[in-house]
C-alpha cells in the first residue's frame, strides 16, 4: 500500500476496496508534468517566504525538473498503487531527497494542487487543439480551391432548395470551426491560474509572494540555463495570487465550459460527417471517400463503409454525455471542495482525446475526397431548384411577390403531374400561368451558374 499525503489521525489501514474505489492515478497521470511545474513554483515561494532554504528549494526544483523531463519522454514510473499522481510525485521526491521533500507541502493542499495542475493542463491542451482545428480548416480550404467551380444542389429539410457553390457549402464548416477556435481562445483566456488557496481558507504566505511567482522557479534553480525551455510556457500562463480562496478550490466552471465547447466542436464534426456519409451513398454519389479511410464487411465483399465518419457522428453523443455527467456531478455540491470533483477528470480528458483524434483523422480524410462532377451536374437538371429564380423573374416584371410565389408553385405542380419540363412547355402554356412568363426570358434561368451569381447579397472573397 503506497504512502499517502494524509493519515496521521487514522489508526486503521484503508480498506482495500476503498483504495481501489477512490484511486484516480489511472487517469490523472495526465497531470504529472503540470503538477511537477506547480511544485517547482511552490518550492520557490517557500524559499522566498523562509520556509525552505534556497539550497533546499534548488534540490527540489532540480528533482522536479527530472520528473518533468521523464514525463515528457514517457519514462516516468507511475506507481499504480498510489492514490493519485500528486501522491506519486511526492513519494518519488521523498525517496530521492529524503526529509527535505517533507517540507514541500507546507501551505499547500491537494485541493489547490489539483485545480492548479488541471487548469494548466487545460490551457496547454487547448493550444494544441486550436492547432489541430486550423489544420482541418486548411484541409477544407485546399479541397475548396481544387473544386471552386463546382455548383451543387443546396438543401433545406433534405429537399432540393436552390443551387449553391460547393465552396460555400463546405465553407460553412470552416466558419463553424473558426468559431470553435475563438470560443476555445475565450475560455482559455478566462482561466486564471492561481496559487495560495490552501485547502480553502488561504495560507500564511503573503499574497505579494504569490504575485512574484513567475520568478520563483528561477530563484530556486541552481543553474538557470536548464529552465529556458519553460520560459514561454510560464509567460503565456501567468500565475496569480488568489482573490477568493474558496472559489479557487471549488470552481469547475472552466471544466464545464471546455467540455461544452468540445461538445460543440464534436457536433460540428458530426454534421460534416453526416453530409459526407449521405453524399457518398450510391443514391447521391456526390463524393468518393478514399479507401484508406474506409472499412469493409466481414460478410459482404463489395462493401466500402464510411466507418470513420460514422464514429465521428457517434462520438458526438459521448461528448454530450461527458458534459451532462459533470454538470450533474457539480449541481448539488456545497462549498468548497468535495471528492465528487475527482470525477471531472475522466470526462475532461476523454473529451479532449476524442476531439483531437477526430480532427486528426478528418484532416487526412478531407484531403482525399473526390467529387463526382458529372453526377452533381445531373442533379442540377432538377427544375425545382430554380423555382425561386422564376419567382424573382415575375417580381421584376411587376408581379407582387405573394402572387408570383403562388403562380410558380402552380407551375411546378403542373410540371410534376404532367411530366413535362417547364422549359419544354410552349409559350402559350406558360402564358396560362402568367402573362409575364416569357419563354425566352425564363429558359436562361434554368442555369446553375446564372442562379448562384444572381445572389448579390453574398459578399464573396
Amino acid at each position: 500500500m503506497a504512502k499517502k499525503l494524509w493519515g496521521g489521525r487514522f489508526d486503521k489501514e484503508t480498506d482495500p476496496s476503498v483504495e481501489k474505489f477512490t484511486r484516480s492515478i489511472q487517469f490523472d497521470h495526465k497531470l504529472a508534468w503540470f503538477d511537477a511545474l506547480g511544485s517547482m513554483f511552490h518550492a520557490g515561494i517557500l524559499a522566498r517566504s523562509g520556509y525552505l532554504t534556497w539550497a533546499e528549494a534548488g534540490s527540489l526544483t532540480d528533482e522536479l525538473m527530472k520528473i518533468a523531463e521523464e514525463v515528457q519522454k514517457g519514462v516516468f514510473k507511475e506507481d499504480p498503487n498510489c492514490e493519485d499522481i500528486h501522491t506519486n510525485i511526492q513519494n518519488r521526491l521523498e525517496s530521492t531527497l529524503g526529509d527535505v521533500a517533507l517540507k514541500l507541502h507546507m501551505a499547500r493542499s491537494r485541493n489547490d494542487q489539483v485545480v492548479f495542475a488541471t487548469k494548466l493542463y487545460c490551457k496547454s491542451t487547448i493550444t494544441n487543439l486550436q492547432v489541430n482545428i486550423n489544420k482541418l480548416v486548411s484541409s477544407i480550404e485546399k479541397l475548396l480551391v481544387e473544386n471552386e467551380d463546382i455548383i451543387m444542389p443546396g438543401f433545406t429539410h433534405m429537399q432540393h432548395a436552390q443551387p449553391v457553390y460547393l465552396k460555400d457549402y463546405l465553407g460553412t464548416y470552416q466558419k463553424m470551426l473558426l468559431r470553435d477556435v475563438e470560443r476555445l481562445k475565450y475560455i482559455s483566456n478566462n482561466i486564471k491560474i492561481t496559487m495560495g488557496a490552501g485547502a480553502l481558507a488561504g495560507t500564511p504566505i503573503s499574497s505579494e509572494e504569490y504575485s512574484k511567482i513567475a520568478n520563483c522557479i528561477f530563484d530556486a534553480a541552481q543553474n538557470e540555463e536548464k529552465w529556458t525551455a519553460l520560459n514561454d510556457f510560464i509567460k503565456e500562463n501567468k500565475v496569480e495570487s488568489t482573490t477568493n480562496s474558496l472559489d479557487a478550490v471549488s470552481d469547475r466552471d472552466f471544466v464545464i465550459e471546455i467540455i461544452s465547447a468540445l461538445s460543440i466542436i464534436a457536433m460540428h464534426l458530426s454534421r460534416l460527417s453526416e453530409d459526407l456519409i449521405i453524399w457518398s451513398t450510391q443514391e447521391f454519389d456526390f463524393v468518393e471517400i478514399d479507401e484508406a479511410f474506409c472499412t469493409g464487411s466481414s460478410l459482404m465483399p463489395q462493401k466500402k463503409n464510411p466507418d470513420v465518419l460514422e464514429l465521428v457522428r457517434g462520438y458526438a453523443g459521448r461528448l454530450n454525455g461527458n458534459l451532462v455527467s459533470v454538470l450533474t456531478m457539480m449541481k448539488g455540491l456545497p462549498l468548497t471542495y468535495n471528492r465528487d470533483m475527482q470525477l471531472d477528470k475522466e470526462p475532461l480528458f476523454n473529451s479532449f482525446e476524442i476531439v483531437s483524434l477526430e480532427l486528426e483523422v478528418l484532416a487526412g480524410l478531407i484531403e482525399t475526397l473526390k467529387f463526382n462532377k458529372l453526377k452533381i451536374k445531373e442533379y442540377l437538371k432538377d427544375e425545382s431548384l430554380y423555382a425561386t429564380d422564376l419567382v424573382y423573374h415575375l417580381v421584376k416584371n411587376g408581379v407582387p411577390f405573394k402572387q408570383a410565389h403562388t403562380t410558380i408553385g402552380e407551375l411546378i405542380k403542373y410540371s410534376i403531374s404532367s411530366g413535362q419540363k417547364i422549359k419544354d412547355m410552349s409559350a402559350e402554356k406558360l402564358k396560362e400561368f402568367s402573362e409575364c412568363l416569357n419563354k425566352e426570358g425564363i429558359v436562361k434561368l434554368f442555369d446553375a451558374k446564372e442562379s448562384v451569381e444572381s445572389k448579390f447579397s453574398i459578399k464573396r472573397k
